[in-house]
């Protein structure tokens, strides 16, 4: 079925979401995430995002920071699963610290929301992301970040359900390995959204 990215684009319903791009979890102080920054570097997510967070201004569309966030206690968290336990790894991410914070590359501005999530994988899950959204006339997600494995999928997953229109551009993603992504958005991601690269979605907020 043809797809109209211009009309899903329009900046007037559009919203662009970072997911986790943050000091503890793409940065140096990535502990229990090494491979994962690692193939963010490789790959020039960061810089990549960038461009993409700067169009999305230009254009008014609002940027949304999806951050991972814990108390310094860790009350109200769980490790109820491999990748929550392997989160616990070093100091917590607690707002206002430096693992907690996104990457010198993407710092946030006056406009942007910034959503910590406090529990969970997914940001749609206990927050006010969807509400926001709506309020703001949203009806097409953006999606960029990390990971493929589990936090890209998993709110694309939930933006679908919600009846949000995704977009994904693969190179402003990040997961690990390389060929478990590719699957990944073969098998997987290609069904729930749009998949295009950054410069094609540059240009059309650019000329909506």
């Amino acid at each position: 079925m043809p797809v109209d990215l211009k009309n899903l684009l329009d900046p007037a319903h559009a919203a662009l979401l970072l997911m986790e791009c943050q000091h503890g979890v793409i940065g140096p102080s990535a502990a229990g995430f090494n491979a994962l920054a690692e193939a963010v570097e490789r790959h020039g997510v960061v810089a990549t995002i960038a461009r993409l967070s700067k169009a999305a201004r230009a254009s008014s569309v609002s940027v949304f920071y999806l951050n991972a966030s814990r108390r310094p206690d860790s009350a109200g968290s769980t490790a109820n699963c491999l990748l929550l336990a392997l989160g616990r790894k070093g100091e917590p991410l607690v707002p206002g610290s430096p693992r907690h914070a996104v990457v010198a590359a993407l710092q946030p501005q006056e406009s942007d929301f910034i959503i910590n999530r406090f529990h969970g994988v997914t940001p749609f899950h206990g927050t006010e992301l969807d509400s926001l959204l709506r309020n703001l006339g949203v009806k097409t997600v953006v999606v960029a970040g990390v990971s493929v494995n589990v936090g890209i999928t998993g709110l694309t997953m939930d933006a679908v359900n919600c009846g949000y229109q995704v977009v994904l551009p693969r190179d402003a993603v990040a997961g690990t390995p390389d060929d478990y992504v590719e699957a990944v958005f073969q098998n997987t991601l290609r069904l729930l959204a749009t998949v295009t690269r950054t410069d094609e979605i540059i240009h059309h907020w650019a000329n909506p």
